[in-house]
């Protein structure tokens, strides 16, 4: 079979998967089947994907992650090490719930530090950073920073993943970029 992505002799990858050109996929990780992985993306080791996920382009998964079915990353998007994600409200070891999972959406860009957990149905905005350890229980807006348990929210990042600082007009400027962000509110925007 000729395949344009690479996968380690241990990963076990079933039938019916789609995944992107120059994709890599590490040791004892499971991809399971109808599940889609953009191009360019790094699976690392003992990451079990499972069916109708779908992760975008360049999107890095670090060690010892499990990837339920109802969640969907974007591209770019980055999941630390040992980070969870949940995909049923109630569970229950008696009862199945096959037919309750809870779709997350993952927002293009977006950073969830290691240990955190996202309880499924609440999404993450577009360039959001999730700090280490956090537990999210509500939705995470656009570029958001958030931290501890549960998950709050203590300032805002740019899109180089450098804390903005706003100026008495709303305006932030990335240090790296120099891009400009506007504050609006509750919400923050890149000024083109």
């Amino acid at each position: 079979m000729d395949k344009d992505f690479f996968a380690h002799e241990t990963a076990v990858i079933d039938e019916g998967c789609n995944i992107g050109k120059g994709t890599k996929i590490w040791h004892f990780s499971h991809i399971m089947s109808r599940c889609e992985i953009g191009e360019k993306c790094n699976i690392g080791q003992n990451v079990v994907v499972s069916p109708d996920v779908k992760l975008g382009k360049n999107v890095k998964v670090q060690n010892n992650i499990s990837i339920y079915t109802g969640v969907i990353c974007e591209d770019d998007v980055f999941l630390g090490p040992s980070m969870v994600f949940t995909n049923i409200v109630n569970p229950r070891s008696a009862v199945i719930r096959k037919d309750e999972y809870v779709r997350t959406l993952v927002g293009k860009g977006a950073s969830i530090g290691a240990n955190a957990t996202i309880i499924c149905g609440h999404d993450i905005g577009k360039y959001a950073f999730i700090g280490a350890g956090a537990v999210v229980t509500r939705e995470v807006k656009d570029y958001s920073l958030v931290i501890g348990n549960p998950a709050c929210h203590i300032g805002w990042m740019s899109e180089f993943g450098h804390r903005l600082e706003f100026d008495q007009n709303g305006i932030a400027t990335c240090p790296e970029s120099g891009e400009k962000y506007q504050l609006h509110g509750d919400r923050v925007s890149k000024i083109n």
